[in-house]
């Protein structure tokens, strides 16, 4: 089973449809603390729909809290501050994907720390939405350890 994990998410919208992707693709969810929203915030629920009910959810107060209880084996920090492509990874069931805020990713420190990934993108573009990136990144990982669980493979 993969991870998600979110480290002080921002947008409501943005955790619920990372939500419904964990729910779909089998994936464990760890909420980082703080967020910039209520837990309960509709809009969450709106975008998660019925999901949460249906996936792990975990939530921590700080990212040592996390580290403490998750136990994660390999982390891969998703930042457009780093060159190596997502593509060049050779995911394994277990594998966590650590998401930063939308507003300002990362923190050095943690991109220090762990093996960092990204997504190509054209010259000139910032970023891409986070849900969008969890996706992306989440189903290639999903693809390289066989689509578990799924339906129709």
């Amino acid at each position: 089973m993969l991870n998600l994990v979110l480290f002080e998410p921002e947008i409501p919208n943005n955790t619920g449809a990372i939500i419904r992707l964990c729910a779909n693709i089998g994936a464990r969810l760890h909420l980082i603390k703080p967020y910039g929203f209520e837990i309960n915030d509709k809009r969450l629920r709106r975008a998660g729909l019925d999901y949460r009910e249906t996936m792990h959810l975990t939530e921590y107060e700080d990212f040592e809290d996390y580290k403490l209880k998750a136990k994660p084996d390999r982390i891969f920090a998703l930042s457009s501050k780093v060159d190596k492509n997502y593509c060049e990874v050779k995911y394994r069931q277990g594998d966590s994907l650590l998401l930063g805020p939308e507003t300002r990713g990362l923190p050095k420190h943690i991109l220090d720390e762990y093996d960092g990934i990204t997504l190509p993108m054209q010259k000139g573009s910032r970023s891409l939405n986070l849900s969008n990136c969890a996706s992306i990144v989440a189903y290639e990982a999903w693809r390289q350890i066989g689509f578990v669980g799924a339906k129709n493979v």
